[in-house]
């Protein structure tokens, strides 16, 4: 990774009032994972955000968008292929919604206003991208990106590319919670930690509100 330089959302409300997406998948008892494939920037942070939220059962980071050939991170690393860097987040969709997921991208994970960046991560590999697995899951993301601008709510459009997943490839095993493992990194100090932090606040602000 780049320069430590801290980076994130940049909207102009709290994750606790940001707002909840008007079009959403609906909660159901299903006995199989439900799984979203995000890329916001370095998989580091994105991966170390879900890690810590309710109702996501494992997160593994990876790459999304190019090809099997290229999916190893010093060719992604490169910026020459059509690779993001990604996390596939599991999660069961009886506890969270799909929407809910996205809420947590666009308003902790990462900044979406951002262009083939975030912060001192510079290019493609970098960029902000929503992998959608079905038809369901793209109306979702059309819908919520359509509604955060018309809103305003970052004040600046979202550049977020919603596309079809193709696949997702696995990272190298020392990528794998990389930011629990390496906690005194100061790119992660810097970086991951102020977001695992909004995290768990934003979950206990909700538990608040449900427990009223």
């Amino acid at each position: 990774m780049s320069d430590i330089n801290i980076y994130g959302g940049t909207a102009h409300v709290s994750p606790e009032d940001f707002p909840d997406p008007n079009i959403d998948a609906e909660l159901a008892d299903k006995t199989r994972q439900s799984r979203a494939i995000l890329a916001g920037g370095c998989f580091w942070c994105v991966e170390a955000v879900y890690k810590n939220l309710d109702g996501v059962s494992s997160v593994k980071s990876g790459y999304a968008g190019g090809s099997a050939e290229t999916a190893d991170y010093a060719t992604v690393s490169t910026g020459r292929t059509d690779h993001a860097e990604a996390v596939e987040v599991a999660y069961d969709p009886s506890r969270i919604s799909y929407g809910q997921i996205l809420k947590v991208f666009f308003s902790i994970a990462h900044d979406p206003t951002q262009r083939n960046r975030q912060g001192p991560d510079v290019g493609r590999q970098y960029r902000s991208a929503i992998f959608y697995v079905d038809d369901e899951q793209k109306r979702v993301a059309d819908a919520y990106i359509e509604q955060l601008n018309m809103a305003s709510v970052f004040g600046t459009p979202i550049v977020t590319e919603v596309e079809p997943l193709k696949a997702f490839f696995e990272a190298e095993t020392y990528h794998q919670d990389y930011a629990a493992r390496n906690p005194s990194n100061p790119y992660i100090v810097v970086n991951a930690q102020p977001k695992v932090r909004k995290v768990r606040s934003y979950q206990a602000a909700m538990e608040r509100v449900r427990n009223r």
